[in-house]
């Protein structure tokens, strides 16, 4: 089966991207930005980013990459094992405390009306990262990955949040952190990943 991703390279659509590599699934990107008729056609909501699966659309990032895990088996322990509990339990902390906070930035920087945006939640928004920051270096300690030796969907969320938060210029005060975030980065199928969006993105800017 070829998977249709809907989502552009800049957004959280870069995961799944990841994860496709690493499982090694081929994909057509359609390279739309949230609320594009490509994406709310689909899903009204308009978010990105949104995967179709056979006459089935998956939404979320992060609920796309677990079923890719899954399906495929790889990145992810067995399912109701306690084991798998911990790994779920990481991911929910990089959602809540991590791709959270910068969301939430994110909207009050350039994403809802100016009319709506609130200056303070960025000071506050900076307070909440360099808690989850170090939050994450104690989950880690002196492991690879979150889950030890083994690579799994919380690390690729988490590197990925990484990435975004250098973007934003959140600083991430942590060089086991950053040591980490390499890390994750300099897996193959993430190379392969950015690398497929910078052709994308290529042929909508030529």
């Amino acid at each position: 089966m070829e998977y249709t991703l809907i989502g552009h390279p800049h957004t959280r659509a870069m995961r799944v991207m990841w994860m496709l590599e690493e499982v090694g699934q081929p994909y057509t990107l359609i390279p739309a930005k949230p609320h594009q008729e490509a994406v709310v056609s689909r899903y009204p909501v308009g978010k990105v980013p949104a995967l179709v699966v056979g006459e089935t659309v998956l939404t979320d990032s992060a609920a796309i990459c677990t079923y890719l895990a899954d399906r495929f088996e790889a990145m992810t322990l067995t399912a109701g094992t306690v084991e798998r509990g911990q790994q779920d339990a990481h991911l929910q902390f990089i959602l809540d405390e991590l791709d959270g906070t910068l969301w939430q930035a994110s909207k009050h920087k350039f994403v809802l009306p100016p009319e709506l945006r609130v200056e303070g939640v960025h000071a506050t928004a900076h307070h909440e990262w360099k808690r989850g920051v170090k939050e994450l270096e104690r989950r880690l300690g002196d492991q690879p990955f979150l889950m030890g030796e083994a690579f799994t969907v919380p690390d690729l969320i988490a590197a990925h949040c990484l990435v975004w938060a250098i973007s934003a210029k959140f600083d991430v005060e942590s060089d086991l952190v950053m040591a980490y975030g390499k890390r994750c980065r300099s897996r193959p199928a993430f190379k392969a990943a950015r690398a497929r969006g910078a052709e994308e993105i290529g042929k909508i800017t030529s």
